[in-house]
């Protein structure tokens, strides 16, 4: 195998430069995190009810609408903080969750009992929603995203079995509704909107956050008769195995089908860490698709071909455009992409460096170990500096070309890239210890 050259790092704030290290001592990462935590960079703002808005939003920037909740983003963020240590903020958000699928209870009953047609996305159970009081959005949004059911289900059913949560009979009824709900749309084969909320399609990342959500629930009902009493061991097992048929009918790949083709997506890492869904030798190959046909200088594209922010997109975008759902209209935004000027996301280095750091642990092999230093050190390097037009010591969403030069998005700081540093920091210090 050819090992693809590794960009040089870009360092975007220049008072970090001096904090960075092609390898670090203990000592190292302490200065580092407390160089974060004195500039508010990994600080999560939190509704009242625990969960997180997408992003920190100001009077500008609020067309974006990242001050809603996203149920995908609030996982990734809730599983950050329980890993790092911090239970109370990850269980207090999935309890949250917990309560909007309570609410949502009628839209899964509606498609398991044939009252709704699966195809109409913009009427499944909500994975979206108004932050501080759970209430729908005020305008229509495309909830197929079996991706963020599979996210909810796998975090809170982890939390459950570490008895960090109580499984009421609230609970109950929605963990119950979960296989029925997923035999109803046949999502081994159901075209979602997946995890950039565009056009339909069979997607593995998708496939694989449900079959990592089914195999927490059965080991939940395995543990918890209460569980299995009402969401049946036998009923869910075969949703297991019908989801991994599919999913090893598709990997590597995103998308095989013709009319939507896709050989590689950086959410296919996801399935590596943190759901930890695919074995070792798939793991190996979706990190070298993504390092070698993503990898950028100032991060990762999400799949060739992204037109999400693509070059100088404010100038030909209107704000209500720029975040508007896509999901029936791709073709028109993708006209404005030049190939080769996608936008380059900085939600992706922090989870390559987590996954090197991890194989380093498990095999102890330098190279992982020089991998986890390399991409957490391209982490460290996309937080904004006082150059750009957005708040100095953040972490943007992405990077993406405007009159020619890398800049952040709108969407500075994104709450789930400091998610995902945050676990990249916390597992440099576990190498450190090994």
């Amino acid at each position: 195998m050819v090992v693809p050259r590794l960009p040089p790092i870009q360092i975007h704030n220049a008072e970090l430069r001096s904090q960075l290290r092609p390898t670090y001592t203990a000592t190292d990462l302490h200065s580092i995190c407390h160089w974060l935590h004195q500039r508010g960079t990994l600080q999560f703002p939190t509704y009242a009810n625990g969960l997180f808005p997408a992003a920190t939003v100001t009077d500008q920037t609020r067309y974006t609408g990242y001050d809603a909740v996203w149920v995908r983003d609030t996982v990734h963020i809730a599983q950050a903080h329980w890993v790092t240590g911090q239970g109370a903020i990850a269980i207090r958000a999935m309890q949250t969750l917990m309560q909007h699928f309570v609410q949502q209870l009628p839209q899964f009953d509606a498609i398991i009992h044939g009252q709704v047609d699966p195809a109409d996305h913009y009427r499944r159970p909500a994975v979206k929603f108004v932050g501080d009081t759970l209430a729908p959005l005020p305008q229509p949004w495309p909830h197929a995203q079996n991706d963020a059911l599979g996210y909810f289900l796998w975090l809170y059913c982890r939390l459950a079995q570490a008895k960090a949560l109580v499984v009421d009979t609230a609970a109950l009824e929605v963990l119950n509704r979960f296989p029925a709900y997923l035999q109803r749309i046949q999502y081994w084969q159901d075209a979602d909107n997946g995890h950039w909320e565009e056009a339909a399609k069979v997607e593995a990342s998708s496939l694989g956050a449900v079959v990592a959500g089914l195999q927490q629930l059965l080991a939940l009902a395995q543990q918890q008769p209460q569980v299995a009493d009402r969401c049946a061991p036998k009923a869910i097992a075969p949703l297991i195995a019908q989801g991994q048929a599919a999913l090893s009918a598709i990997l590597p790949a995103e998308c095989v089908q013709p009319q939507h083709p896709r050989p590689t997506d950086a959410a296919l890492l996801f399935l590596i860490y943190p759901l930890g869904v695919v074995p070792e030798a798939m793991a190996q190959q979706i990190v070298d698709n993504v390092t070698t046909h993503l990898l950028g200088d100032y991060g990762i594209k999400r799949y060739l071909g992204d037109s999400y922010w693509c070059a100088d997109y404010p100038d030909k975008l209107a704000e209500a455009d720029r975040t508007a759902e896509v999901s029936t209209t791709m073709a028109h935004r993708d006209r404005l992409l030049t190939p080769g000027e996608e936008a380059q996301w900085c939600v992706f280095d922090p989870i390559v460096s987590v996954i090197y750091g991890t194989w380093f642990q498990q095999r102890g092999q330098a190279e992982d170990r020089d991998r986890q230093l390399y991409y957490l050190n391209r982490s460290l390097g996309q937080i904004t500096g006082t150059d750009h037009n957005q708040p100095p010591h953040c972490c943007p969403e992405l990077y993406y070309l405007r009159q020619g030069r890398y800049v952040p998005n709108d969407t500075t700081p994104l709450l789930w890239t400091q998610a995902n540093l945050m676990t990249a920091l916390d597992s440099l210090a576990q190498t450190l210890e090994s």
